[in-house]
Order: C-alpha cells, then sequence, then structure tokens
C-alpha cells in the first residue's frame, strides 16, 4: 500500500511513529478531451483575455477578489509566513464517544499503520480505545493545512478521519416544519421502515452506473453495440395513504420470499442425504420459479440437476478497470 504521509501519533508524552496510506481509491472513469477531427489529446492553455496573450506560470500571481473585478495581490511570501510548519505530528487533543459526531463532519479517511519500532505502543492504543469505546479528536497537518481529524479503531487498526470546521458545515433553511404528519401515516410509514430493515451488508450494494459504464467502454473496444435497459419509471404518487399501503403490501411480500428463503436453504441442502422420494412430488425451485418433478427411487441425477439449476450463474468479472494516477503531492510526502 502507498505510502503517502510518515509522521506519529502524540498523546500525552508517548509518540508512535505511523505510515498513512489512503483507506478509499476512487472507480471514476477520468476521460481525456481530443480533438475531433486528429482524435489526439488537447492542451490546456492560460491566455489572458486583456492583452490576447499566452501566458506562462512565471507571471502567474495569487489574488483574492474582495470586489467585483477588483482584487488584492498575494505573493509568495505573504502565504510562506502563513504556512503551518510540517511537525509530521497527530496531535491528539481529546477522547470522546463516536455516535457525539455527526457523519456531516466526515471529509476523507486513511489507514494509519506502525513503524515496525512502534508495533507494541500502536497495539495499546488500539486497545486501550477499543476497550473504553472512546474515539480521538486531532490536529494534524498536511500539505501546509491544518485539519480536524477522528482516530479510531478499525479492523483491529487504526483508520483517520479529516474532518470539516464547524464553519464549513452549511445549515438547511427548515421550512417544512410547522407540517405535522396523521398517526396512522406515522405508523404506516414506521411499518414500511421496519418491512424494509435489513442488517448491514456492504457486499450486497454496488455501483450500477459503474458497471454500466464498463460494459460501454468493453463494447466500444470490441466494435459492438452496447444497449442499456430502461428502468422503469415509477407511478405517480396522488395519495400519500395510498402509496404507503402499496408500498407496505409489496415489502410484506418481498420480506416473506426472503424469510421463506432463509427457512429453504437448509432443507435444499439436505436434500442429498433425504430419502429417496416417491413420483408425482412437486419441489418448487426458487431462483427459476418452476415446478420440477423428482421420479424414481434413488434418482440422485434429478435432484442434482435442481441443486445446479438453484445456483446463481456466475458473470466473468471485467478486469477493465480506471487507470490510477500518483498525485505529484503524494510522490512529495
Amino acid at each position: 500500500m502507498h505510502t503517502l504521509w510518515k509522521g506519529s501519533i502524540s498523546f500525552g508524552l508517548v509518540n508512535v511513529p505511523v505510515k498513512m496510506h489512503a483507506a478509499t481509491e476512487s472507480q471514476e472513469f477520468k476521460f481525456n478531451y481530443l480533438h475531433k477531427d486528429c482524435k489526439n489529446r488537447i492542451r490546456s492553455i492560460k491566455k489572458c483575455p486583456t492583452c490576447d496573450m499566452e501566458v506562462g506560470s512565471d507571471d502567474l500571481v495569487k489574488g483574492f477578489e474582495y470586489e467585483k473585478d477588483r482584487y488584492v495581490i498575494l505573493n509568495e511570501d505573504d502565504l510562506i509566513s502563513l504556512e503551518q510548519p510540517m511537525s509530521r505530528s497527530i496531535d491528539i487533543l481529546d477522547f470522546i464517544n463516536l455516535p457525539e459526531i455527526d457523519p456531516i463532519y466526515y471529509q476523507k479517511s486513511y489507514y494509519l499503520s506502525p513503524e515496525e519500532t512502534a508495533m507494541k505502543a500502536y497495539r495499546l492504543l488500539c486497545q486501550s480505545m477499543e476497550e473504553s469505546g472512546k474515539v480521538a479528536l486531532a490536529r494534524v497537518t498536511m500539505r501546509s493545512k491544518q485539519h480536524l481529524a477522528c482516530l479510531r479503531v478499525f479492523e483491529k487498526g487504526l483508520v483517520m478521519e479529516t474532518m470539516h470546521y464547524p464553519k464549513e458545515i452549511r445549515h438547511m433553511d427548515v421550512v417544512w416544519d410547522n407540517v405535522v404528519p396523521t398517526k396512522v401515516e406515522l405508523t404506516m410509514a414506521r411499518q414500511l421502515i421496519e418491512n424494509l430493515a435489513r442488517p448491514f451488508e456492504p457486499e450486497k450494494y454496488h455501483d450500477e452506473l459503474h458497471e454500466q459504464m464498463v460494459g460501454l467502454i468493453e463494447s466500444k473496444i470490441a466494435g459492438e453495440t452496447y444497449q442499456v435497459e430502461a428502468p422503469a419509471k415509477g407511478g405517480k404518487v396522488v395519495d400519500l395513504m395510498e402509496a404507503l399501503r402499496a408500498s407496505i403490501a409489496l415489502t410484506e411480500n418481498e420480506k416473506g420470499q426472503l424469510k421463506a428463503r432463509e427457512e429453504e436453504g437448509p432443507a435444499i441442502k439436505s436434500i442429498k442425504s433425504a430419502k429417496p422420494v416417491k413420483a408425482d412430488k412437486l419441489i418448487k425451485a426458487d431462483d427459476s420459479r418452476e415446478l420440477v418433478k423428482t421420479v424414481g427411487k434413488g434418482d440422485e441425477s434429478d435432484t442434482e440437476k435442481i441443486l445446479e439449476k438453484d445456483k446463481p450463474i456466475d458473470k466473468p468479472k471485467s478486469t477493465l478497470t480506471p487507470r490510477k494516477r500518483i498525485t505529484r503531492r503524494a510522490k512529495e510526502a
């Protein structure tokens, strides 16, 4: 895993040397602009419209627009005087309870791994935080900018979340506060939520648009056409109560099917060990939703066909992934 930053976690008089790694990576496809005629990449040019000339990097200065078309110029010496020193330290300020932090404050996640000489101190910090149920609020300087951060235990290690400062959080203008739902509407809405409640299984969620983009690009490379199925249009909501009733009926049906699958799962696994079934007994196959007949005494071949039919077909995974780029800042860290 590429190291973005090296420093140490500081709490009290204890210092734990650590390395920082990106915890997430974007799977978004980046496109280049090409000239339509020759299919070559275009070049971005900095041009002054007043002087009607191309401007090089040596002729650029930074300015802040404090009024319309009026700027105050800040030179490099001005900016250097304000830069935070590269302390290479993650200074823990407080230990707090994780539920007290609203997720809106979180910005970006980084893994913190220990240097070889600091594994015991690192493990001590992880275990003590885990047992106390606390997370650490810290201050860290990266790329000449001071960040507020949260350190917490994740997968037996530490993850650091950079955070927004309170001034960076925008607040909504609540104009619907005086709208009061009826007790019946609240009851039905809570029932709908209950019907849709599931344990969090991140593996079952996937980026459908990313998969379609992969299919489109691979089809273009192969010279084939790619067609995306049009999403089903939802019905227009005319009456809130009718929409709630219809949604509850639909989710009750789905919930019943899910429960039936969970109950039938162990039964299907034990088909091979069951006693032979006499002819004309019908078994319902889950996925195909067809009725199939098991015939003959001790005929295991038909049962195996049922099992094979129930197995989901694994599609070959695409090897096409967005190109990873290492930024100049990451190289310099």
